[in-house]
């Protein structure tokens, strides 16, 4: 839970940006480890990639949830208590950001467009790596991406207007890198932001994280379920 109190105001803009810095860094150089012990992730075997990936995650994970251990404390006390009053209020707007994102992508098919480079990426890979694309995608990605776009922008930016939109579409701009010579970029931001800005509306609703982590691990699972799906009978 974030609170804009005047004595904590500052510490929690440094918090959020210190986050926001860290999970750029390891993501670009998530490598580095490896190189510093002279072995090199191409050279890993198939399990090994996959498990020094999980690895990376987690231990981004449990740095993230030291930096915000009282937001989390106080965000899951708060949603023991209302979690059924979260989740049947919040279900609508889960629905028209996925019916948001929906119509984006029918248009892009329909003008012609195709899959996004970053739609493209996570299919082969999870063509590769199955098991950790899966656990990466469902469990891991919802926990980072909410703690980084959700929760340290909403401790950045006090405005709810703001927040959800450089929440939504800094988040979906970014799986959108290498297409801004699209003719249909704007489509596919709208596409990629849709849900975004739909769990920061929820954040500014409920001020619980856990919430928007819960409808970003439903989004993601029922997604990776169909592509498990198809992988397997398709």
């Amino acid at each position: 839970m974030v609170t804009f109190e005047k004595n904590t105001r500052l510490k929690n803009i440094l918090k959020g940006i210190f986050v926001i810095l860290l999970y750029f860094f390891v993501s670009l150089f998530k490598e580095l480890p490896l190189l510093l012990m002279g072995l090199h992730y191409d050279s890993l075997s198939v399990f090994g990639k996959e498990f020094y990936s999980i690895l990376i995650e987690v231990l981004l994970i449990l740095a993230i949830f030291f930096v915000f251990k009282d937001e989390f404390k106080k965000a899951f006390a708060d949603l023991k208590k209302n979690h059924l009053k979260y989740f049947s209020g919040n279900f609508k707007y889960y629905i028209a950001g996925v019916i948001i994102m929906m119509m984006a992508n029918s248009l892009i098919l329909i003008l012609g467009g195709d899959s996004s480079d970053n739609e493209t990426a996570i299919k082969g890979q999870f063509e590769i790596y199955p098991i950790f694309t899966f656990i990466s995608a469902v469990f891991l990605a919802p926990v980072l991406e909410e703690s980084v776009f959700r929760l340290s922008f909403r401790n950045i930016f006090k405005n709810n207007i703001v927040f959800i939109l450089a929440s939504g579409f800094i988040f979906g701009g970014l799986h959108l890198t290498g297409m801004f010579d699209s003719n249909l970029f704007a489509l596919y931001l709208v596409a990629y932001s849709a849900m975004g800005v739909a769990f920061a509306y929820m954040l500014t609703n409920t001020n619980n994280i856990f919430v928007t982590m819960g409808f970003h691990f439903m989004h993601n699972g029922i997604l990776m379920s169909l592509q498990t799906f198809i992988l397997l009978f398709g």
